[in-house]
């Protein structure tokens, strides 16, 4: 058997802890095939410990861009040549470029985001959002939503306050932006301050494939007909979070989207051309149905 290596041109692909479940290769192999590209995308099971070694393996190898997931997306800024304005901004990197042995860091996380939430730009000027959770993802919702949406105040609410309040913090420096305030996962204390939100973003993994029964909510009670949910997970489709705001009315959003089109733009890094958006999210969607 061939190696991937020798039959493709160019071998982008993805690092992580764990990684067998990812659908990037799926999404990426499917554009390149589409667009009669010479790529392959390939999944690269890295731990912490030799993410150094891993990345001087990338420059050897020749291997063209990656994308990053979790553990990775703080950690390895300290390994690259450059990072672009809005990775430094948020301190977190999910795409690589490699040219010619030179690293180049961005976050494709943003133009994600950015995407699913623009159609609600004017709805969401001068409103009150609440996110769920204060890990890598938020770090890149609290820069899109802080730069580019007129939000008038953001809550963010972790199981521990601290990692939310260190957040809170960051962004008043980084990008002035006065107007967060900090809870603690503990409902029923929540009502007043969900309910006041026009928009309300689960950013844990609660909720995701094969813990379905999870959810940052339990009850519809928290949801109005007024507002728009966002939850960033894409496995299910439908998390009980959607499913909950749904019956209350709410419109929802699940996190496809903004999978897609992050991969959209880390695809367009490497290769300078455009995604062919639709056809891939068919293609995934047909395989979470499996």
């Amino acid at each position: 058997m061939k190696s991937p290596f020798a039959k493709h041109k160019a071998v982008v692909g993805i690092i992580g802890h764990p990684i067998k479940h990812s659908l990037s290769p799926l999404m990426q192999n499917t554009a390149f095939e589409h667009k009669n590209l010479d790529y392959v995308y390939l999944p690269f099971d890295v731990l912490s410990e030799n993410l150094e070694d891993a990345m001087k393996g990338m420059v050897a190898l020749g291997i063209k861009g990656f994308n990053v997931t979790i553990p990775h997306k703080e950690k390895i800024i300290q390994y690259l040549n450059n990072i672009s304005d809005e990775a430094n901004i948020i301190g977190a990197v999910n795409t690589v470029v490699n040219e010619n042995g030179t690293l180049t860091g961005y976050n494709t996380d943003v133009n994600g985001i950015l995407k699913t939430l623009e159609p609600f730009k004017d709805e969401l000027e001068d409103s009150e959002v609440s996110i769920f959770g204060a890990g890598g993802v938020v770090r890149s919702i609290l820069y899109t939503l802080i730069g580019n949406f007129k939000i008038k105040k953001i809550n963010m609410i972790n199981r521990t306050k601290e990692r939310a309040e260190f957040l809170k913090d960051y962004y008043s420096e980084k990008m002035l932006f006065k107007n967060i305030s900090t809870f603690e996962l503990m409902p029923p204390d929540l009502t007043k301050v969900i309910s006041h939100s026009k928009l309300l973003i689960n950013a844990t993994p609660l909720g995701m494939f094969p813990n379905t029964d999870d959810s940052p909510l339990l009850i519809s009670d928290f949801f109005n007909e007024s507002q728009i949910i966002f939850d960033v997970v894409y496995n299910p489709l439908k998390t009980k979070f959607l499913a909950l705001a749904e019956s209350a009315g709410a419109r929802t959003l699940n996190g496809l989207k903004m999978f897609v089109e992050q991969g959209s733009k880390s695809f367009e890094l490497w290769t300078s051309e455009q995604m062919p958006t639709d056809l891939v999210t068919d293609v995934i969607r047909q395989e979470l149905k499996k």
